[in-house]
């Protein structure tokens, strides 16, 4: 069984419903709230509302993702994607195409995960040693403040301060500063370390560009800087939390910077928009996706997720998984007030690195999980596994099958063994692995986070458990300083 979209995108739930598993009965018993569930998604896309939502400063808050993959005129009222800000990110890419060096992206939680998605999806690990000409002309890209690590922030300043002296001539360094709030030590502490360090580097010229809030009555810390130095800004809009801005300048900044299909991207996350808007919970697969997996959990004891996709570059889209999972829907109360301790565990794995690390959990331990795959159908520049070693039948068997095939096949292998065993998984395919079919699939995940948030009752828009934690350490901080 499987919902497949006009595109090619698929959904096939075929080990994840039916007898023995979340059947008929399971979902019937949600209509009800299914219907309530879809409804609130329809006044979310046309007013922004959310029952009960709050911003962290407890003022009711507008919710805005579902417009972003939407380029029209009256999304720049919103500082949302708008004719006028695409030309902008085409404009910044063309800029820094054969004037900048090295671009350093600065960020944490959402400013780093969707990020970092887009980058190895689209670059790949060896990006920073092709040459110029092999980038099109476009910065070598480093990641920097998702941890206050001083081992790795001192190497990448080394590194960067090494390719700099081998130039011969300026090197031009751009730091791109991330931070709704212009606060956030993470990625503020790795800043003033680096800013301050390619200052004082004589071969070193370095450029700011701040990403945060656009608000000039009420300017954050970093967007104050911004103006007081001149530097050039993108926005992190008001009502799009942290983990859905890969939607807007937040990811499409870094998008600009590689050289991305911004538009195939947007367009990809639109069409799936527009399939999450059918009623039909058989057509619409985040109210699909949310209805599978709330009913594997609260009727199954299936509370964690396993994020598992087929193929190293989608690592990254399993950890930004990762934190739109447990922060939309890992929380301590309902809308209503109510403790319910609610929230599925995500997991991160790969396939098939961790076939021989996890799998053997997944396959015999606890009956708690949903295996979640996702599998790219055509790879580009696949290879042929060549028959070497003519003697050895063991590998020569394996010859003459494409390296895709192959993955194919354990992924399918991996399947079956779970289904054997009672063991729920699930597989989102992808036709190619391009911007289009990248972007059904985020927006897919974000979506489906949103309806789940409906069928539990909890705020999938807030993250008070994140502002605990920060209401401590800023006290302990200060204390540390007037220790010293």
């Amino acid at each position: 069984m499987a919902l497949v979209l006009k595109s090619g995108f698929t959904f096939d739930y075929d080990n994840l419903f039916g007898e023995g598993k979340v059947t008929q009965s399971d979902l019937d018993s949600y209509a009800e709230d299914l219907k309530a569930a879809h409804a609130a998604m329809k006044v979310m896309r046309e007013s922004g509302f959310i029952k009960a939502h709050l911003s962290k400063d407890g003022a009711p808050e507008k919710v805005y993702f579902s417009k972003l993959p939407y380029i029209t005129e009256e999304n720049g009222k919103l500082n949302l994607n708008s004719p006028a800000s695409i030309k902008r990110l085409h404009d910044f890419t063309e800029r820094i195409r054969n004037n900048v060096d090295v671009v350093i992206s600065l960020g944490i939680g959402g400013s780093f995960l969707g990020n970092k998605v887009l980058f190895d999806v689209f670059c790949g690990e060896f990006w920073n040693t092709y040459t110029p000409e092999q980038r099109n002309g476009l910065p070598k890209v480093y990641f920097s403040g998702q941890n206050i690590d001083p081992r790795r922030t001192g190497d990448i300043i080394n590194h960067v301060k090494a390719m700099a002296a081998g130039k011969g001539g300026k090197f031009k360094v751009m730091l791109m500063c991330m931070s709704k709030s212009g606060g956030t030590l993470d990625t503020m502490s790795n800043f003033m370390v680096m800013l301050d360090a390619f200052q004082k580097d004589a071969n070193i010229d370095v450029e700011v560009v701040a990403v945060t809030d656009p608000n000039m009555e009420k300017k954050t810390l970093l967007k104050q800087l911004a103006v007081e130095n001149g530097w050039e800004t993108f926005a992190v809009p008001d009502g799009v939390g942290g983990r859905f801005t890969v939607f807007c300048e937040v990811g499409l900044s870094t998008a600009a910077v590689i050289g991305m299909d911004i538009e195939a991207f947007l367009q990809g996350a639109q069409d799936m928009d527009k399939a999450c808007q059918n009623d039909d919970i058989w057509q619409n697969p985040a109210m699909l996706n949310a209805a599978l997996k709330f009913a594997a959990s609260e009727k199954h004891g299936r509370n964690i997720e396993v994020m598992m996709p087929y193929g190293d570059y989608l690592k990254s889209t399993s950890e930004w998984y990762i934190q739109l999972l447990a922060e939309s829907l890992g929380k301590q109360f309902d809308r209503d007030g109510k403790e319910v301790c609610y929230g599925r565990t995500p997991l991160v794995a790969v396939g098939t690195t961790d076939m021989h690390s996890q799998t053997q959990q997944h396959q015999e331990g606890a009956l708690d999980k949903v295996v979640q795959f996702i599998k790219v159908a055509e790879w580009d520049n696949d290879l042929v596994i060549p028959n070497v070693f003519p003697n050895a039948k063991r590998l020569a068997d394996i010859s003459g099958v494409t390296m895709s095939e192959a993955l194919e096949v354990a992924r399918q292998s991996n399947a079956d063994a779970l289904k054997s065993n009672n063991r729920y998984n699930a597989c989102f395919t992808l036709p190619k692995l391009n911007e289009y079919h990248l972007g059904e699939l985020l927006y897919l995940l974000a979506m489906s986070v949103a309806y789940e948030g409906e069928l539990s009752n909890v705020d999938a828009f807030n993250q008070p458990g994140v502002e605990a934690y920060k209401r401590i350490m800023g006290p302990k901080l200060q204390e540390l300083k007037a220790s010293k």
